[in-house]
């Protein structure tokens, strides 16, 4: 017999850990889905109205370039995440996400979801806090993808360390522009 819906919300990493209450507010928007592989289950630019906690099976997080086709920005694997641009208006997807193999999931319907954490702040700050840490993480891959296809300069790209006082830490680096027009070679520091 399968399991119950409210006890494999409760398992998933995401919500691990949630007071019982709390993750049966996930559960009564929730239920079990099953991609075949190759199968589009979020289109970019389409309505952005759930989010997908995996149980088994990856997914591929897509982007088109019109000169190469689909790109593969990130796999997504079993108890991780994916969608949550349904947490933001105007509730439209960024990217594609493509089942690479057969892939288990729990659907999660996300104005179901919202309008809970809209009556429930503790619920909505606890949940905002959970794919808070989600963004970040792929944040960081996002970041360490970058290094690797990019790779580094050396030690002048390490253009955000102070020297010695604390203004102006955490300044733009490299971004193209200073404010005043021009473009700033990689790696200087842009002045506040």
């Amino acid at each position: 017999m399968p399991d119950d819906i409210a006890q494999l919300v409760a398992r998933h990493p995401l919500l691990e850990g949630l007071p019982g209450d709390i993750a049966a507010l996930v559960a009564g928007c929730a239920h079990n889905v099953a991609f075949e592989a190759g199968h589009l289950m979020l289109a970019e630019g389409g309505e952005a109205d759930s989010l997908y906690l995996l149980r088994r099976g990856r997914v591929a997080l897509e982007v088109h370039d019109p000169g190469r086709g689909r790109l593969v920005i990130e796999t997504i694997g079993a108890g991780k995440v994916v969608g949550w641009s349904w947490l933001f208006p105007p509730y439209v997807w960024q990217f594609d996400a493509r089942a690479i193999d057969a892939v288990g999931a729990i659907s999660v319907d996300g104005a179901c979801l919202r309008a809970k954490a809209e009556q429930d702040p503790a619920f909505g700050y606890e949940l905002m806090k959970r794919f808070g840490a989600v963004m970040l993480e792929r944040l960081q891959a996002a970041r360490v993808r970058l290094l690797d296809l990019y790779g580094t300069a050396g030690p002048s790209t390490n253009a955000l360390a102070t020297s010695g006082d604390d203004e102006g830490a955490g300044s733009e680096v490299g971004s193209g522009t200073a404010g005043k027009g021009g473009d700033l070679p990689r790696g200087e520091r842009v002045a506040h």
